[in-house]
């Protein structure tokens, strides 16, 4: 197979970033640090056929979007973005299910001396299958032991790294011992990109009743802040005709005043019995019911063995 020479490896890159843009309208720009060739075939595969990866250096990605920019002139949102070891995962499906397919994706991996923790890393409390000539590499970390059967036994949970701090030869060594691998890499969102705009990841993680319930928590406030400075508002209104109805009520029990929505309240404020027996015939129904199903259980029984029993 002939190499291209650079300047068509270039001309292609551009054309294919182009076609690109044109065909998908969503992508993710994504982080690959940490992530193999080998892991990234494997990742090509799991999104075959639902998403497309093109990498590439970020000074070529952004001059072949400068482009289809002149088209799409949203394309220009993406250049701040464009830095660090990142590329595109272009798609036209659900972004919430490839985001799913990108993050099961990933490959266990040791702690690496000078590489910078994604996530904190504790040792458990643990019986260890190393000897006690050990012991002084643990006293070095102040992490508490003790020899128990021949083998060193860490006595309490360790905080051994934390986020955003580079891992030491030390604790890479001791979690190599320990043989824990702690961190997970793959492709890492960063930002999401859809019809011309730009949003975090976690955006995707909102639902429909998330919306719905954020926005009845704003036509409350206002509701309430409404009625607080005497302000109508459609947020508003009904509440108060709400509670001009209670005080018309109100009006109506305390004086002579009546009116025909006042008038059953009035009622039952003059003689409570009609509550109680009106009440009771509703509180009696399921009871009448049942007891007369049960009578037309006995009445069927009586009529399937004419009344005679099976040995008369």
């Amino acid at each position: 197979m002939v190499k291209e020479d650079r300047s068509t490896w270039k001309s292609n890159y551009f054309l294919k970033i182009t076609a690109l843009f044109d065909e998908y309208p969503k992508a993710f720009i994504v982080n690959a640090d940490n992530v193999g060739s080998k892991q990234m075939q494997t990742i090509r595969q799991a999104l075959r056929g639902k998403a497309v990866i093109l990498m590439g250096k970020n000074t070529m990605m952004r001059k072949a979007i400068l482009g289809p920019m002149e088209i799409n002139p949203a394309l220009e949102r993406l250049l701040p973005i464009i830095k660090n070891n990142v590329g595109f995962v272009f798609t036209k499906e659900d972004l919430t299910e490839v985001r799913t397919m990108l993050l099961e994706n990933k490959v266990q991996a040791p702690a690496r001396a000078g590489a910078l923790a994604p996530l904190d890393v504790k040792v458990p409390a643990q019986a260890t299958t190393l000897g006690p000539e050990k012991t002084s590499f643990f006293q070095a970390l102040s992490i508490p032991t003790k020899i128990t059967k021949g083998t060193i036994e860490i006595l309490n949970e360790v905080n051994l790294i934390k986020e955003g701090e580079r891992v030491g030869s030390s604790e890479s060594t001791l979690l190599n011992m320990l043989k824990i691998s702690p961190f997970t890499y793959g492709l890492m969102i960063e930002n999401v990109y859809d019809s011309g705009t730009i949003f975090s990841p976690d955006i995707l993680d909102i639902t429909d009743s998330d919306i719905v319930a954020r926005f009845m928590s704003g036509v409350r406030n206002i509701a309430a802040i409404s009625m607080t400075i005497g302000y109508p508002t459609a947020a508003s209104v009904p509440h108060s005709l709400v509670n001009g109805f209670k005080n018309l009520l109100a009006v109506a029990v305390e004086t002579d005043y009546t009116f025909p929505e006042a008038e059953m309240t009035k009622e039952y404020l003059k003689d409570p019995s009609k509550f109680a027996v009106a009440a009771a015939p509703s509180a009696a129904a399921p009871a009448a019911a049942a007891k007369k199903e049960e009578k037309k259980e006995e009445s069927e029984s009586e009529d399937d063995d004419m009344g005679f029993g099976l040995f008369d």
